[in-house]
């Protein structure tokens, strides 16, 4: 959710922001701006409502101008997307320039009192505010540094941040600071990258600082980088990390979209959470996470996950999985509700976070609130050294690579593939699963690679065809009984996100029981109904829908025939254990999405309004 991009050093400035901010379109925004300091220590402004794209058109005069500046890519909180709420925002005096992720919580008390100390406003940011905090600092003590001031107002907001500032009187100095917002700085030779995540920087350096907690950092040629806290200005060295992202893995490879290239890059992410792992010659599953502390799993009285969005979906799956072979008491709770509710939380409890950031606001919270009570907390995230992965006391990556479509596909069934694993490793501990059944399961698990690689091959043209009948569509149902449940969710959530059309997944017995009462012949429904789990049951669901005309879409085991000769459209999968049918089912799922919303005309890997990483609560 927005993004930063900041560079000092000998190279263009105007290039390396905005190709950064190119870079970080796809966090979700809806302006944008940038700010350099020219020849002559002056800064140089340009922002807009709009695009990247749309910048440059405006913006273009700046090229060649700077060796400094910032950028910004803005997704609205405090006031609607327009120019003046764009990023980046300069004080009073015009000296101080910012740029800002997150939010602060406060600035309405602050902008009333630097409004009866004489300062006026030209949006309704609450970034502005801090801006103007940093000059009133300033000008109240003139024997501060700029540094220093910006310490100052950090220390007076509440919320979250992730911040980069320019000084006209410190020309050649960059600010930043960070406080639940994720920062990484770029090291290179004679020259500094900042950005929200390493992709703006990852072709001039591999080397990088992830700013912590609390932390900011004073950067220029000159001294380098200073890292201090907020709170008591207590100096930090800064450890330097050698970045594993490769231009390649950000790039689309030949395909229309990320989003396209990420659903057909799925048997690899797949394969390369278990790898490692999942040693089927030697009939062990490997996770050091969970077998270092595979008491407090144990002799735990329940597990509670914790969750957003698709990865929410992930969880519910989990609980499914870890219940049935782990045999442990799991709930699913939604992290944006949970800690709202004053939920009962023990030093007996432990407790799984799963966000593909790592840097999910509603789910540190979340967790946060679960370690004050003692919990043990366990992390699931695509992202290293994300800010969840640092908070947990153990947990497992998956290691689905970059995922820049804002709507998750590879990362939904990398999680999967860890949830499973952690299951079938309780289960076995626990003497849940026995032998045989759990080195048939992994043997099984082994093979889904290729299943989706089959799904893909056998369903991709296909769907296409299928997805042109949906174009105008308004509503959708999706369907599915047990582990497939999750999957109809998470089906709907990936056709609402990107085509913007009405989706809702349901169990498919609750069918009766309200949403039967939208079915007619222009209401399409999109069932799970694999030969595995509760199979005569869904063939009554599909009896009752085609008694009522509705359109089924049916996603069935290749050779079905029930189900298959009463449906609108046949979607085959291979058949697999119950247990995996949500991995297999969602990818033609993820697929029907995509061509609907293509051929819709919407913007697949940017839609509106959604923001890949949702760093505010």
């Amino acid at each position: 959710m927005c993004g930063i991009v900041g560079y000092t050093g000998f190279q263009d400035a105007y290039d390396i922001v905005i190709n950064g901010l190119r870079r970080l379109e796809y966090r979700g925004y809806d302006s944008a701006g940038i700010v350099l300091e020219n020849e002559n220590k002056k800064l140089e402004v340009e922002k807009t409502k709009g695009k990247v794209e749309d910048l440059v058109s405006i913006s273009e005069g700046l090229r060649g101008k700077a060796k400094i500046g910032m950028g910004h890519t803005r997704w609205a909180t405090h006031g609607v997307p327009s120019d003046r709420n764009s990023h980046p925002h300069l004080s009073n005096n015009g000296k101080i320039a910012i740029v800002h992720n997150g939010i602060i919580e406060n600035y309405d008390t602050i902008k009333t009192m630097l409004v009866e100390k004489g300062f006026t406003f030209k949006s309704e940011t609450d970034t502005e505010v801090l801006v103007n905090l940093i000059q009133y600092f300033m000008e109240l003590n003139p024997e501060i540094d700029f540094p220093t001031a910006v310490r100052y107002a950090l220390n007076e907001v509440y919320g979250a941040y992730a911040i980069t500032v320019l000084h006209e009187d410190y020309p050649g100095v960059l600010v930043v600071g960070r406080l639940g917002s994720p920062l990484a700085i770029g090291i290179g030779d004679k020259e500094y990258f900042i950005a929200s995540d390493a992709s703006p920087f990852v072709e001039f350096t591999k080397e990088a600082i992830y700013l912590e907690e609390g932390h900011m950092a004073t950067i220029s040629l000159e001294t380098g980088v200073d890292i201090r806290t907020i709170n008591e200005n207590s100096k930090i060295e800064p450890e330097i990390q050698q970045l594993k992202l490769s231009l390649e893995q950000i790039e689309k490879g030949g395909y229309e979209h990320f989003m396209l290239k990420e659903i057909f890059e799925q048997p690899k992410s797949i394969h390369d959470t278990m790898r490692g792992r999942l040693l089927v010659g030697e009939g062990i599953i490997k996770m050091a996470g969970i077998w270092d502390h595979i008491e407090k799993f144990k002799n735990a009285n329940r597990i509670i996950i914790i969750a957003c969005g698709t990865s929410w979906h992930a969880g519910l799956i989990g609980e499914y999985l870890i219940e049935e072979y782990g045999r442990i008491p799991v709930e699913v709770e939604y992290a944006s509700e949970f800690r709202y509710r004053n939920p009962i939380i023990t030093d007996r409890d432990v407790v799984i976070a799963i966000s593909q950031s790592g840097e999910t606001a509603d789910t540190m919270a979340a967790l946060k609130l679960a370690k004050e009570k003692g919990a043990f907390i366990y992390g699931i995230c695509n992202v290293v050294d994300s800010s969840i992965a640092r908070i947990t006391d153990a947990g497992s990556y998956t290691h689905a690579g970059p995922e820049i479509g804002v709507a998750s596909t590879k990362a939904f069934t990398a999680q999967l593939t860890i949830l499973t694993l952690i299951a079938f490793k309780l289960g076995k501990h626990n003497g849940n699963l026995g032998n045989a059944d759990f080195m048939s399961l992994i043997a099984e698990l082994d093979a889904i690679p290729k299943k989706v690689e089959d799904v893909l091959s056998s369903t991709h043209e296909q769907i296409q065809e299928i997805a042109k009948d949906f174009v105008n569509a308004t509503n959708f149902l999706y369907l599915g009984r047990g582990y497939n449940y999750p999957a109809a969710l998470e089906g709907a959530l990936k056709l609402k996100e990107i085509s913007y059309i009405h989706a809702e997944g349901y169990p498919a017995a609750e069918m009766k029981h309200g949403p039967i009462a939208l079915i007619d012949e222009n209401m399409p429904i999109v069932i799970i109904a694999p030969k595995k789990g509760h199979y005569d049951k869904i063939v009554s669901n599909v009896q009752e829908i085609k008694a009522r005309k509705g359109k089924v879409i049916a996603v069935v085991n290749k050779g079905d025939r029930q189900v298959s000769e009463m449906a609108d459209y046949v979607i085959e999968i291979p058949e697999t254990s119950e247990c995996f049918s949500p991995i297999v089912a969602s990818v033609p799922l993820q697929l029907l999405a995509y061509y609907i919303a293509v051929y819709r005309g919407a913007n697949v890997d940017q839609p509106r309004n959604l923001a890949k990483s949702v760093t505010v609560e």
